[in-house]
């Protein structure tokens, strides 16, 4: 599977009650599915995956994979506490056909969580999913910062197939970019453009008459508009979960981010990898100055309910936080308003 360019870290909807709202995830993740993003990431930090029961997560991927477009990568977030849950979860997420699963350091039991222990659980989950996975670094959420030399031998791993870091340090970047660049490179398929070719364009939905096949060594599906493929041979991506380090990371060899600005200002930072991608980089840096304050103070500062009125703000429906999450108030609502007034969708 291909992972570059930008994902949105998309939220999880609330009725005012706390239950899910998956019409509106529906009509979010449909939306989302008209931009230019590469793809989605279901269940991660700022779809509040720790405030859901089992039942709840399920749901929300399999309403979410039904609602996305086939050419759009969808990631899991599965990590649970345990090997055996976490694996339980990504099953659940190949069922839906998702592309890949992202997963995160246990935190419960932190002091217990040493360089064997982490590698352990990476490597024993890598072992038994059925899905591709990415490593998830969130120091600010994970009391455990994966240690670079840790990440490079995890790289290792047939079905370990990239990192997203959201320390945001720029210099930690560098260090990954570095200490993967002797991970085995792998062929993956793609378009004619060089973009992911998803499950989902590979095995179409019940009823529909589309197929892949192939086609003197290419590939192509046999509806009116055929879709040939070809592969292209990468290695192990890093992504950054940190909007207001995006330009500087992409130029440090970062493949992209999985961005919660992303939730709410999909172009915007879509904008910024274009111009990088097109070597513009006078352009990539006035869009990278034009989101950096926003993202700083709505992500990084408010966190999940900024992140909700931003999405409100910006015609996505953001909703409710699960408690102990506190709403916004009207004063921080007219900051938002403020931040966002040039990075309207």
């Amino acid at each position: 599977m291909l992972i570059e360019g930008i994902f949105a870290a998309v939220s999880t909807p609330f009725y005012s009650d706390e239950r899910v709202y998956y019409r509106k995830l529906e009509a979010n993740i449909a939306r989302y599915s008209r931009t230019l993003l590469s793809g989605v990431l279901l269940l991660g930090s700022t779809g509040e995956a720790v405030m859901l029961d089992d039942g709840e997560s399920r749901e929300v991927l399999r309403v979410a994979a039904e609602a996305a477009a086939p050419e759009k990568v969808l990631i899991a977030g599965v990590a649970r506490e345990s090997v055996k849950a976490t694996v339980e979860l990504a099953e659940a997420a190949a069922q839906f056909r998702y592309d890949a699963v992202l997963v995160r350091t246990p935190t419960y039991y932190a002091s217990q969580m040493s360089v064997a222990a982490v590698l352990h659980y990476f490597r024993s989950v890598a072992d038994r999913s059925p899905l591709p996975v990415l490593i998830y670094n969130i120091p600010q959420c994970a009391p455990y910062n994966i240690p670079v030399e840790l990440v490079a031998e995890l790289a290792q791993h047939p079905n370990i197939i990239g990192i997203k870091d959201s320390s945001g340090r720029v210099e930690r970047i560098r260090a990954l970019v570095e200490g993967v660049s002797n991970a085995p490179r792998r062929t993956v398929t793609v378009t004619p453009i060089f973009e992911a070719v998803t499950g989902r364009m590979l095995t179409p939905k019940a009823g529909s008459s589309d197929a892949l096949v192939s086609i003197g060594g290419a590939t192509a599906t046999t509806s009116a508009a055929p879709i040939k493929t070809r592969t292209k041979e990468v290695g192990f991506p890093v992504l950054v979960g940190s909007t207001a380090t995006l330009l500087e990371s992409l130029e440090s060899g970062a493949a992209g981010g999985i961005l919660a600005f992303a939730s709410c200002a999909p172009q915007a930072c879509q904008e910024v990898y274009l111009a990088w991608k097109d070597r513009d980089f006078k352009l990539a840096a006035e869009k990278q100055q034009r989101i950096a304050a926003a993202s700083q103070r709505i992500v990084g500062q408010l966190g999940m309910s900024g992140v909700k009125y931003a999405c409100d703000f910006n015609g996505y429906y953001g909703g409710h936080t699960r408690a102990p999450l506190l709403p916004v108030t009207g004063a921080v609502k007219a900051e938002i308003e403020a931040l966002l007034a040039g990075i309207r969708n």
